[in-house]
Formats: structure tokens, C-alpha cells, sequence
């Protein structure tokens, strides 16, 4: 064997090797922060929205993943005190937030669940990720003063930060005993699909 064909053989194979680390080295990271309506609480993980969105950008925009730091229960307390970790651990392009529903359905303050939201949103724009902020409500029965506030409170955020706040992608879902499981709160999985439809033009947007 010839030195030139030997050198041309071993860029060859220093090629084939290296490709996919390059590739994966250039894919960019979306990742969804919520709670149990994003960790697809009382169904198939697979058949959540989370999955659903990652399956379709699979297809439209190969070059992110998705990845899903999502808790069934959690707070927007219990969402700061991970928030650096999970940065650390997962180095985001982008992140959706999705949080503050059970701090409502529990009563919490809402300044403090806006305090908490601060801190979480600080902590990501001090790493210059780009995230976007889900517009979250609740029950009538809470009172209108309330539930008036604490939507008003993810829009607040929104301009505060000048960060995109997702329509309440509940829509269509929320309130139908036919979407919803018996504790009318937690979607079914044929009501997944209809959730990515809702965050999809906002995520589209923001991954260009």
C-alpha cells in the first residue's frame, strides 16, 4: 500500500468517526420546565405534548432536541430552588416555562409566586438563554379578583422581562370532562395533540 493511499484511508476513517460527534455537538437543546401538566401526569409520557413537540421537531427542525425537566406537583418554589442545577445539567438554547398552576390552585401568594418567577427568570437571562413564559390560570371558584390577578401576573412578567408569554395553551381543553380525567384538571392523551397546537406557533418563532 501506497503512503498517499494509507493517508487518504486514514482521513477517511478520522471522518466517518468524527461526523457524529460533530453533529451532536451542533444540536440545540429546548427544554420544557413545568409541572404536571408538561410531565404528562396520569398518562403515557409518551403520548404527552412534550413528546409529541420533540417527535415533530424531530421532522421540522432536526438540529434541536427537547428535553423535559417537568415534576407533577411542583411550584414555582420548588421550581427555583433547581432552576441553576437543571441549567447546569442540561445547558439550554431555549426553555419554556411552565409554572404557577399549583401555586394558584393552592392559594399561594401572589407576590410571592411573582417573586419566585423573578428569581427563576433572572437566573436564566443571567446565562443569556432565551425563554418564553406560559400565561397559566385557574378556577373561577377562587374568586374573580384572584384569578383576574394571577393570570395578569404571567403578562406582567412578560413585559417586565420582554419575554413572549404562550396563550394559555389550555385553550379548548381546559373545562371539557371529555379532554380532561376524572380530577378535571389533568388532560387525557387525545387532548395532547391539541396542547402542542397551541404552544407550536410561539416555539415555531422562537427556534428561527
Amino acid at each position: 500500500m501506497s503512503r498517499h493511499l494509507f493517508s487518504v484511508l486514514i482521513v477517511s476513517f478520522l471522518f466517518l468517526v468524527s461526523a457524529p460527534y460533530a453533529s451532536a455537538a451542533k444540536q440545540k437543546t429546548l427544554l420544557v420546565y413545568g409541572d404536571s401538566l408538561s410531565a404528562a401526569y396520569g398518562i403515557d409520557i409518551k403520548k404527552g405534548w412534550v413528546t409529541l413537540l420533540q417527535e415533530k421537531m424531530k421532522q421540522t427542525n432536526p438540529g434541536w432536541k427537547v428535553v423535559n425537566a417537568s415534576i407533577s406537583g411542583e411550584t414555582t418554589a420548588g421550581g427555583l430552588s433547581r432552576i441553576s442545577v437543571t441549567l447546569e445539567q442540561h445547558q439550554p438554547d431555549l426553555i419554556l416555562l411552565e409554572l404557577g398552576a399549583n401555586d394558584g390552585l393552592r392559594g399561594t401568594s401572589l407576590r410571592i409566586m411573582k417573586k419566585n418567577l423573578k428569581k427563576i427568570i433572572e437566573t436564566v437571562q443571567e446565562e443569556n438563554i432565551p425563554l418564553a413564559l406560559f400565561e397559566m390560570r385557574i378556577p373561577p371558584n377562587y374568586g374573580s379578583i384572584y384569578t383576574q390577578r394571577f393570570t395578569q401576573t404571567f403578562h406582567d412578567l412578560g413585559k417586565t422581562y420582554s419575554i413572549p408569554v404562550v396563550p394559555f395553551f389550555l385553550d379548548g381543553v381546559a373545562g371539557s370532562s371529555d379532554l380532561n380525567q376524572p380530577d378535571g384538571i389533568h388532560p387525557l392523551a387525545k387532548a395532547q395533540p391539541i396542547l402542542l397546537e397551541n404552544i407550536w406557533p410561539e416555539v415555531r418563532q422562537m427556534i428561527k
